[in-house]
């Protein structure tokens, strides 16, 4: 319950395996004792990409930190999901001390794949060493001509290949990303003039760098499909569990992790009304993934279509437009194949528009009645007691060098209080 150097208590972590197995004991420690420790409230946060458990504990310590002074009569206990997720090393984390990697990628940038990334790579995708090897090696030499990119392309694409071609899907659309089942060479480009206009000198865009990038993305693309099955077949059914103590459940989750919590309410049992509230901080996935029709296919509907009615209280999503991570590469991945228009040497935001936006971009979109603060309103408060409510938290979530941007900038007292007013803790 107790973990050492933890900034609160009680604290228990729930470990999930990519199929959404919960580790056994850890949660029969939880079930024991959220009760036994008069918790009235609990707070279940799910990372988004991290590299390890050291690195998910580091920011639920640092993130809940604040929570006790801010409500120190209320009876709080704290959870941090640990799930199968990873990071490319190279990516700076704002708050956090830069990896060996960031550092080395800031000095000499370079498509190269550094040895941390590697490792994390060969535990996201188990068994596909040989693969991820080639694709290295490529990265390494960066092959002149348009065969290289074509083959690398071809590798990724064994990487994301699943029997399960909706798994990742925000909405009833089917397909897979244009990025994996397009042409490779043009997926690069796209890339890689996507990540010269992130620098604020002039570069000349490196089609291997958009190589690498697409590596990038095609980890992500599986963390987020793995993010739904955690939530939905994992922590969902578990919070049924936790129905029976009478404890109000809080569920806030980052990046993919926004994914996992979201998706929980689609695997919560019927009847189950112990989730109090949702918060998303820069989260991961389609605006429209609650959406009962999408605006542009009136017969298409989000995955979660009317999931936030299972919320007793209000789903609150805080979004900046400096998360390049989510405003520049979420749309290039996530357009379907059969998307007609590519994006070299223009405003990727102009050109894609809304149709393939995330929620940690611009909020929850195409839900009627759902209300948008930005965040000096939303700390004044009340919050609606319940719908969806958008909050552009860019006053704070505004840090962060390329690729990602401020996408992890998350560790702010302002998003604590969010998530204390959306619970109505006090």
């Amino acid at each position: 319950m107790a973990e050492p150097g933890m900034s609160v208590t009680p604290y228990w972590e729930l470990t999930f395996d990519a199929d959404g197995d919960v580790d056994g004991p850890e949660r029969d420690r939880l079930l024991a004792q959220v009760t036994d420790q008069g918790v009235r409230d609990l707070i279940v946060f799910a990372h988004g990409w991290n590299e390890d458990r050291s690195g998910a504990t580091a920011l639920y310590r640092s993130f809940f930190a604040p929570i006790p002074a801010l409500a120190p009569k209320a009876r709080i206990g704290y959870v941090g999901v640990i799930w199968p997720s990873m990071r490319f090393c190279d990516e700076p984390i704002p708050d956090f001390p830069r990896s060996v990697a960031a550092v080395a990628a800031q000095a000499a940038p370079g498509p190269a794949l550094d040895k941390d990334t590697r490792r994390a790579l060969l535990a996201a995708f188990p068994g596909r060493a040989t693969v991820l090897d080639q694709l290295a090696r490529m990265l390494d030499e960066q092959p002149a001509g348009d065969q290289g990119p074509a083959e690398f392309g071809r590798l990724v694409r064994l990487l994301v290949e699943t029997p399960e071609p909706c798994a990742a899907s925000d909405t009833s659309q089917e397909g897979e990303p244009l990025v994996f089942g397009g042409d490779p060479a043009t997926a690069c480009e796209e890339f890689a003039d996507a990540l010269s206009g992130l620098h604020a000198e002039f570069t000349l865009p490196n089609p291997w760098e958009g190589a690498k990038e697409l590596l990038r993305q095609a980890a992500y693309y599986t963390m987020k499909r793995r993010a739904g099955t955690v939530g939905e077949h994992g922590l969902g059914p578990l919070i049924g569990q936790l129905a029976a103590s009478g404890v109000r459940v809080h569920l806030v989750g980052h990046s993919f992790g926004g994914r996992l919590v979201a998706f929980a309410l689609r695997g919560l049992p019927e009847g189950v009304r112990a989730v109090k509230s949702v918060t998303l901080l820069q989260g991961a996935f389609s605006h429209y993934a609650f959406a009962a029709r999408l605006p542009h296919d009136p017969d298409t509907a989000g995955a979660l279509k009317d999931r936030q009615k299972r919320i007793d209280g209000p789903l609150v999503c805080c979004y900046s437009h400096f998360d390049a991570a989510l405003g520049t590469f979420y749309p290039l991945a996530s357009r379907l194949a059969g998307a007609d228009h590519s994006v070299l040497g223009v405003d990727i935001a102009a050109v894609l528009g809304s149709e393939w936006g995330a929620m940690g971009h611009d909020g929850v979109q195409a839900v009627p009645g759902t209300a948008g603060l930005d965040l000096a309103a939303a700390l004044r408060g009340p919050l609606p007691a319940s719908g969806c409510v958008n909050v552009d938290a860019a006053a704070v979530v505004r840090r962060g060098g390329p690729p990602a941007g401020a996408h992890s900038d998350i560790l702010h007292p302002e998003l604590a209080r969010v998530v204390l007013a959306a619970g109505r803790i006090a």
